[in-house]
């Protein structure tokens, strides 16, 4: 099976979202990327609660200092295409109310003709829950399993009624409907959010394993999809990786994945592929000046990527 490919879309701050989110998601359809992808971050704080993704003393990138909102974003790239799919990896759960977010993906999927793909995840920055959360940082985990809820109600047929902890839907009428009943994907680190995973998604978001790395998670997210009664190749796996080419290979010993020359590049995409990951989406934001250095390396890496049968 062909290895699906993914492009991120440009939001860092080199980035202008006027003129380079729409570029990159016209371009990323022209060369054949299967979908286009967005990431949530909010905000950068100066002196923050705790580390980069939560390690304590690990500081916070500075491309990290403003980035593009991601539904506004897949807005823009939904406006300019008509084939690739519209996923985010992922957006924030608690960041946002349950149903305002139901109906705006509902309504954009509507509108792009059945292309949302509903990435989400419960995040790990305390600062973000503490300037955007509609719950406490440490409810976060209730609030997805009440997101993921209030979703299949407002996606679902109408008369739509809900009560939950947070949201609380008299029966009403609701729409748009979504174009298709749309996919969701879940990131997972922790136990409660493996067993929601193998529960409850369509898809699994992991991020930057190695193909060694992914055999392994997948193993314990085949044996947490028996549990609940279900099969594990029924999960969509789209793996998120953050690419840096470089003229030069590498020494293995200081190399990262998904890092190095392109041959180096390919041999991890290709240990990926074998392990189980049916899509990659590959990021090249963070190590590029501009968006038309984003777009050739995306159409380089593209066209090598398929010469060398992935």
């Amino acid at each position: 099976m062909t290895l699906r490919l993914g492009l991120g879309l440009p939001q860092m701050p080199q980035y202008d979202p006027r003129r380079d989110v729409r570029a990159a998601a016209r371009a990323a359809e022209e060369i054949g990327y299967d979908s286009v992808w967005v990431f949530e971050r909010t905000l950068f704080p100066r002196e923050p609660l705790d580390g980069l993704y939560g390690v304590p003393g690990l500081p916070w990138p500075d491309f990290y200092r403003h980035c593009a909102d991601p539904l506004v974003t897949l807005t823009l790239a939904a406006a300019v295409t008509d084939r690739v799919r519209l996923g985010s990896s992922v957006l924030v759960s608690g960041l946002h109310a349950p149903f305002p977010l139901a109906r705006t993906l509902a309504t954009l999927d509507a509108a792009s003709g059945g292309r949302v793909l509903a990435g989400l995840g419960t995040g790990w920055s305390q600062d973000e829950y503490r300037a955007a959360g509609v719950t406490p940082h440490a409810d976060r985990g209730d609030q997805m399993d009440e997101l993921l809820d209030v979703c299949a109600a407002v996606w679902g047929p109408d008369p739509v009624a809900y009560e939950g902890r947070w949201t609380r839907i008299a029966p009403a009428s609701i729409g748009p409907k979504p174009a298709r009943p749309i996919p969701v994907y879940l990131a997972a680190q922790g136990r409660r959010a493996l067993e929601r995973l193998a529960r409850r998604a369509d898809g699994w978001l992991p991020v930057q394993l190695t193909g060694e790395q992914l055999t392994g998670q997948l193993a314990r997210l085949a044996a947490a999809t028996e549990r609940h009664g279900r099969d594990a190749a029924e999960l969509d796996v789209v793996l998120r990786v953050g690419v840096e080419l470089t003229d030069a290979p590498l020494p293995a010993a200081d190399r990262r994945p998904y890092t190095g020359s392109h041959d180096q590049v390919l041999a991890d995409l290709a240990g990926a592929a074998e392990a189980g990951a049916h899509e990659v989406l590959l990021d090249f934001q963070q190590h590029c000046r501009d968006g038309a250095e984003l777009t050739d390396r995306a159409a380089d890496l593209h066209a090598r990527i398929r010469t060398a049968g992935l």
